[in-house]
């Protein structure tokens, strides 16, 4: 064999790692091979394809028939349906005005028949095939005809009667966004974090590189002896617990007598691009309870972890459970967990990102700034629900010339964190790709392999009706992984309005609580009575059991951690 001969398939290898690199770069999501694998999949199935292409005909001319029935002043059967929760086409000018109607018409039948095939494309695994029709969907809620002006009724209605000022409006508004590089979703510059959003009275007690640990100033004479440590997700800032006077669960907390303590994370830059889990699990979550205890003088404390605080807790409960021989010196008598994944194998709508092709797209991103811009995060997560996230803003901004609401919780959502290189990579693939928390000893944290079937200290778990970051079935899967009693609670509501759930008249809300018990999820509801009001009322009872008795209110700090700074500290202002 000559050189020639021995060096092509060298050439060969080297110049498909190229094209591999380059379909990378610019298809991170590996889009355009599962729409391939898709359409190859409906054309290996002729008669499948056949078949599903003759309905779309029958249906396309039933909507031919409707249309004639409409314009000859009948009432004919609508073809299609449009959903109840889709707002686009919710004015009565989509359905009074025949062309307007034809053409939402037109849209929902080709959208609906489009998603239908690619979710039931024969001989494609599951999850490739929710991820295809993820993807088809962007594309389909981008083209809606309510997202252009001479196609949208009610765009054309406000134009006419303010005179052609709402279209001016709306172009000052696009220009506002170019230069801010997105779709904004609310007014800014009303909201200032310690002066109208985290305003609950505390002090700053405790810091680290990682984090700053805020004790709140109590508002009872006397307070239950054990006090709360609350670890909030670090993709976004703690203060969504205490947003005003009236929706703050920390304000509500203090004012039911309890030591409040919650972490304040910091927002990550390239120096930080190797911090770790383990970081995060002894230097920010253990600190911030050992810090408490020496603070009330305790033993213990009740822990709360928030989305995914909630499983880095979790990570933490089974970490302790290891350290300690004797279950009554773990220093958590007992936690609660907040709309909190343990087991990964059904994520809810994030899977469409968690894949090994997106993972790497987003090591390479992390590799070259040391971080994950809290951005892009932000960017997935209004793609989970596009059109209320996304495209809403955008016709009433942009068409309609409306300015963005003023609104505390969508101002909360703007303000993004980041995320740390080396630590990120490992709670994706570890916790979501690997699904290795529910497996016994597949993880090792600080020197200790941590099994959740060694947690035994009690729990009391929420989940939220409609999440659909942490579906509250795969929440209720905490139950059987653990060896401790759960207390389930089923809030009404997503993943944060769900949370951030006060006590209103007339009650706005409702829930289920109850045992988990040894059944599904389904098999829980099914024997749980739905309660109007708030799910705080039956935590703060079921805390009151089990959090001492009362002792008098406790002071700011100690002298071995005295006070550095007013709540709502510094870090939380980083950007």
């Amino acid at each position: 064999m000559d050189k020639s001969d021995s060096a092509a398939p060298a050439g060969t290898a080297q110049w498909a790692d190229q094209l591999t690199a380059v379909n990378q770069a610019v298809d991170p999501f590996g889009i355009g091979a599962s729409f391939a694998d898709v359409t190859q999949a409906w054309l290996a199935h002729p008669i499948q394809l056949a078949s599903s292409l003759a309905d779309l005909g029958r249906n396309v001319q039933s909507m031919q028939l409707s249309a004639w029935q409409a314009a000859a002043g009948l009432t004919p059967t609508p073809v299609v349906k449009t959903a109840p929760d889709d707002v686009r086409f919710a004015d009565a000018a989509w359905t009074e005005l025949p062309a307007f109607a034809l053409l939402k018409n037109y849209y929902l039948l080709y959208t609906h028949w489009l998603q239908d095939a690619l979710f039931e494309s024969p001989g494609v695994p599951a999850k490739e095939r929710r991820q295809t029709t993820f993807w088809a969907r962007q594309w389909l809620n981008a083209i809606a005809p309510s997202n252009f002006l001479f196609t949208n009724p009610v765009a054309l209605r406000k134009a006419w009667e303010s005179g052609g000022q709402s279209v001016g409006a709306g172009l000052k508004l696009w220009l506002d966004d170019l230069r801010v590089g997105d779709v904004q979703m609310v007014e800014r510059g009303t909201f200032k974090v310690g002066q109208n959003l985290a305003t609950t009275s505390g002090a700053v007690v405790y810091r680290n590189e990682l984090m700053e640990l805020i004790q709140y100033t109590p508002t009872t004479p006397e307070v239950r002896t054990v006090p709360l440590v609350i670890i909030p997700p670090w993709i976004n800032k703690y203060y969504i617990l205490d947003l005003n006077d009236k929706k703050s669960l920390l304000r509500y907390l203090v004012n039911q007598g309890y030591t409040v303590f919650v972490v304040s994370w910091k927002n990550p830059a390239s120096a930080q691009a190797d911090t770790s889990f383990d970081d995060y699990l002894t230097k920010g979550m253990k600190r911030a309870i050992d810090v408490a205890r020496a603070i009330c003088q305790v033993p213990q404390v009740h822990a709360i972890g928030y989305c995914i605080g909630g499983s880095g807790l979790t990570a933490l409960m089974a970490w302790l459970n290891r350290e300690h021989a004797d279950a009554s010196t773990v220093p958590v008598a007992h936690w609660t967990l907040l709309a909190t994944l343990v087991d990964f194998s059904r994520p809810g709508a994030i899977e469409v990102f968690i894949d090994e092709r997106t993972i790497e797209a987003l090591e390479k991103m992390m590799a070259q700034h040391g971080f994950l811009d809290g951005r892009e995060m932000s960017r997935a997560f209004r793609l989970l629900r596009s059109n209320s996230l996304i495209w809403q803003y955008f016709v009433h901004s942009y068409l309609f010339g409306e300015a963005p609401p003023a609104f505390d919780v969508l101002y909360w959502n703007t303000d993004v964190t980041r995320m740390p290189r080396a630590m990120h990579s490992y709670y994706l693939r570890r916790f979501y790709l690997d699904n290795a928390l529910i497996k016994k000893d597949a993880l090792t944290m600080a020197g200790h392999p941590i099994d959740l079937g060694r947690i035994c200290q009690p729990l009391y778990a929420v989940g939220c009706e409609e999440d659909h970051i942490a579906p509250w079935k795969a929440t209720f899967q905490i139950a059987k992984h653990i060896a401790a009693p759960v207390h389930y609670t089923l809030s009404s509501s997503g993943h944060i309005l769900g949370i951030i759930n006060p006590p209103v008249k007339p009650a706005k809300r409702s829930y289920w609580s109850g045992e988990s018990g040894d059944g599904s999820a389904d098999e829980w509801l099914k024997h749980q009575r739905k309660i109007e009001g708030t799910w705080w009322e039956d935590w703060t009872a079921w805390l009151a059991r089990r959090c001492g008795p009362k002792v008098a209110a406790r002071p700011l700090g100690s002298a071995e951690y005295s006070v550095i700074s007013t709540a709502p500290g510094s870090y939380v202002h980083e950007i």
